[in-house]
């Protein structure tokens, strides 16, 4: 008998026969290269009757279970409502508090961000009043000599005691005060990065 007439006549799939077949349960055997089962009449008809009784167990089975309620069906599509609510209102409920996480530390990071700020402009600061003041050391003073101290005092009060009142001529000259301070001159300085000038030097060689 071939596969397919075996698996018709027992009411199976093809496959299942040769699944049989794989397991030894079938004796298969290949006549010009076809395949063939090997079966006894009174096996088949024993084995077509035991799956009709299956079918038919299973058919009386399903027809014995009672239907399920309109309502049942109700109670169940509102579990599973709430039970899709509650997974919603769950998940918003992360959201907010993650949201809120970011915000503390997006906050947290810029005050951080903010107080390096601060602290870098502080050493700058430091930092350029010591080179300004190192900058600004008069030269060492011979005790001996009783050289007097400088007089420092601002670009505009020299140009006041100095009678310079134009804006042009005072422009030039604090040009000239700051190239001659750059040179190394020692009558002029920086004090707290304003130009000052020694008030008690002359200053003919810059203004003439």
């Amino acid at each position: 008998m071939k596969p397919a007439e075996y698996a018709k006549e027992l009411g199976i799939s093809r496959q299942a026969v040769y699944a049989k077949i794989k397991r030894g349960i079938l004796t298969a055997k290949s006549v010009d290269g076809k395949l063939y089962i090997v079966v006894d009449s009174d096996a088949v008809a024993e084995e077509v009757t035991e799956a009709s009784q299956g079918q038919e167990e299973k058919a009386a089975t399903e027809t014995m279970k009672p239907a399920r309620s309109s309502s049942s069906k109700a109670k169940d599509y509102e579990a599973l409502l709430a039970a899709k609510d509650e997974t919603i209102a769950v998940l918003k409920g992360t959201v907010k508090d993650l949201k809120k996480s970011n915000k503390q530390i997006t906050t947290t990071l810029r005050g951080e961000i903010d107080l390096l700020k601060e602290a870098f402009h502080e050493m700058r600061t430091l930092y350029m009043h010591q080179i300004e003041y190192r900058g600004s050391e008069p030269e060492a003073i011979d005790v001996e000599s009783e050289t007097p101290e400088p007089a420092w005092g601002g670009v505009k009060k020299f140009f006041k005691a100095a009678g310079i009142t134009k804006p042009k001529h005072q422009e030039k000259l604090l040009k000239r005060f700051k190239k001659a301070w750059k040179a190394g001159d020692a009558r002029i300085c920086k004090i707290d990065g304003k130009l000052k000038v020694d008030l008690s030097e002359n200053y003919d060689d810059l203004v003439g």
